[in-house]
């Protein structure tokens, strides 16, 4: 199984030569900050930077295996106008997406009702505008060949969190250019779930991973076995369903250590991974 982290900006050109060097072979890249130049440059300009990042990432044999959509917290999606501004970013990320010769394309719900949803009792308007939203999204994933991952998310108060949410609403849409990502760290936050349980449950379904850890709690990011995450348990059910896709962390050291420690502890991180999946 392939192995694969998130971008990082460090080591400037060389940064993906530098993960083939720790022991990568895929790269989750990252598009969610909504003022990054892909969404503020004309298009012209933000085709350019892409490819170069495609040439880079070729030259150094990785593989650029999903690419993370715009996100914003807090939420802006309630008003007609909020929404049609998202739509035209993702649909700027999923060209982008296929420029840099990548099939998968993960994505959040949108949020119109804040995070809380539940606690406003808006469920039902958060359900109708998602299904809304990625219906008229669609036609773009397809003509660019990219499959649209949405991703469960570790809100205990949003509608939309749960890896059951998630697949139902991925049920209701029905499209196969449609499926899912799914979140460790983001179903552990939830007590009474069971991330082998999760994973059955989604089966082929899923795409994509983001692979970390937490304390049983809040989102934390962390280094999988440096929390509370029953990774035995994991394992044993992407295999059960047969999951060949590629084992994406979705954590990466401190910015602030030194270079010398935190190629250490990327290179340390690929170790796990590939022991984690040794067949």
């Amino acid at each position: 199984m392939k192995i694969g982290m998130m971008t990082y900006s460090r080591y400037g050109e060389n940064r993906y030569l530098k993960m083939k060097e720790q022991g990568f072979d895929c790269v989750d890249f990252n598009m969610s900050d909504t003022d990054l130049p892909i969404y503020t440059l004309s298009e012209g300009e933000s085709d350019a930077l892409i490819l170069k990042e495609k040439a880079l990432a070729e030259a150094s044999g990785i593989e650029i295996s999903q690419v993370h959509g715009p996100w914003r917290y807090p939420p802006l999606d309630l008003t007609v106008e909020d929404r049609a501004e998202r739509l035209e970013k993702m649909k700027r990320s999923i060209k982008a997406t296929s420029l840099l010769g990548c099939k998968y394309w993960v994505i959040h719900p949108i949020m119109p009702y804040t995070t809380h949803d539940t606690e406003h009792g808006k469920e039902k308007e958060t359900w109708e505008l998602n299904v809304s939203f990625f219906r008229e999204l669609l036609p773009t994933a397809k003509e660019y060949g990219v499959t649209v991952c949405l991703e469960n998310m570790p809100m205990l108060a949003f509608s939309l969190a749960k890896p059951s949410d998630i697949l139902r609403l991925v049920e209701e849409i029905n499209d196969g250019s449609f499926q899912i990502c799914l979140d460790t760290g983001h179903v552990s936050v939830f007590s009474e779930l069971s991330i082998g349980d999760e994973v059955r449950r989604l089966g082929d379904h899923i795409k994509v991973l983001h692979v970390h850890d937490n304390l049983l709690s809040r989102d934390l990011h962390l280094i999988p076995y440096f929390g509370k995450l029953d990774w035995n348990e994991f394992i044993s059910a992407l295999k059960d369903i047969g999951y060949k896709g590629v084992f994406s962390l979705e954590t990466t050291p401190p910015s602030s250590l030194p270079d010398q420690i935190f190629d250490k502890m990327c290179s340390f991180m690929a170790d796990l991974a590939r022991w984690m999946v040794k067949e």
